[in-house]
């Protein structure tokens, strides 16, 4: 089955109790069991009929053993953080979003889950750190906001190596261009709250696993901790990935042409996409992935001059979040990094004149025309 034909039969397709094309919203809590013990199913936490219909497409999607929705993308790396216990080490992507750093930083640090942040896309960097109890190595690629790229291939052999689980944040890329178990992941995540959703009316998460023994493990989490996507979002969700396809090609085409402008600006510093034959990643990212995205961030200087740039735009909505049919623009320094410490931020490189956009399927020439305007207004 290709993937667009997928996207649309994966998983539950419609309905065999009635016939209805689309899953239904099984807006219900518990069920009636036919004798004690005797049901299909039991309670909505434990599962319900239209958040299984997600669970199984996304994990046909990621060519998964099984797959599990979340309430947002920060519960469902929770819970597969949840799977450890205290004592463990994870190594960490550097460039990782800043949920995700304060989630290690400071929530789970508590627990005395043990974190190391490293340059993933530098494999002898990721071999010097881990330790004796290290149990996983968690990936983001591409990353947020600096665009850099892991090799998963390359993860995959040091996880085997030291007998770690391969965790990767698929968000970016999403299943339509990257399917990281494919090449050796136990874990896939996502926040599905932007590429799959694809709509800015969803908020949720997404986790695949890739074998019946982690799949067990990530359920008992799930049961236990409650952290479940309800049934109307999920509908949403399913609804939102059978256009997948079509708006991930849309905003690949339309970024290609809004790189080529930014590349003309002599007022642009550094432009991040992978998708450049410069980027450090590029050829990395063209073995493992299909197609290059719709996230952009460049610099414009200054904090003052990006500030200026953002108050500027007309399509370009200030909005936090990421990877919806309207493009959205934003600044990591105060946005979505903002919990990661200034000293933090400039050892990365995410400075306070860097600006990332989400392109939307508008048409390229109005962004385009948008950009121009903001950017030549100071």
């Amino acid at each position: 089955m290709k993937k667009k034909t997928q996207l649309i039969h994966g998983g539950v397709f419609g309905d065999k109790h009635t016939g209805a094309v689309s899953t239904p919203i099984y807006q219900v809590s518990t069920y009636k069991q036919d004798g004690v013990g005797n049901f299909a199913y039991e309670y909505s936490r434990t599962g319900n009929p239209t958040r299984e219909a997600l669970e199984k497409l996304i994990a046909d999607l990621e060519g998964g053993h099984r797959g599990f929705a979340f309430g947002s993308g920060m519960a469902a790396i929770a819970a597969v953080m949840n799977m450890y216990k205290a004592g463990d080490h994870i190594v960490f992507t550097d460039d990782v979003y800043g949920g995700s750093y304060r989630l290690m930083t400071k929530v789970l640090n508590r627990f005395n889950l043990d974190v190391t942040f490293v340059d993933t896309s530098n494999p002898a960097k990721v071999d010097e750190v881990i330790q004796d109890n290290t149990v996983a190595i968690y990936v983001e690629t591409p990353t947020n906001p600096l665009l850099k790229v892991t090799d998963i291939a390359e993860m995959k052999k040091l996880a085997d190596e030291y007998s770690l689980h391969l965790i990767v944040d698929n968000t970016f890329s999403t299943p339509y261009f990257q399917n990281p178990i494919e090449q050796g992941a136990d874990i896939v995540l996502h926040s599905a709250t932007k590429y799959l959703g694809g709509h800015s009316d969803v908020v949720a998460g997404l986790a695949v696993v890739n074998s019946e023994q982690l799949g067990e493990e990530l359920h008992f989490v799930q049961n236990s901790v409650g952290g479940i996507l309800g049934p109307q979002d999920s509908w949403l969700l399913i609804r939102g990935i059978k256009t997948l396809g079509l708006r991930m090609e849309q905003t690949e085409k339309n970024t290609a042409k809004i790189v080529e402008f930014l590349e003309s600006r002599e007022d642009v510093s550094k432009i991040y996409y992978p998708g450049q034959p410069s980027h450090p990643g590029h050829e990395t990212h063209k073995k493992q992935a299909s197609g290059f995205g719709g996230m952009i961030s460049f610099d414009v200087g200054s904090g003052e001059r990006a500030e200026h740039v953002l108050a500027q735009t007309r399509y370009f909505t200030l909005a936090e979040s990421l990877g919806a049919v309207e493009s959205l623009i934003s600044l990591p320094a105060k946005m979505t990094h903002a919990s990661i410490p200034a000293d933090r931020r400039a050892e990365l490189g995410i400075t306070d004149g860097l600006i990332r956009v989400s392109i939307g399927i508008e048409d390229a020439d109005d962004l385009i025309e948008d950009l121009k305007q903001a950017l030549d207004s100071k």
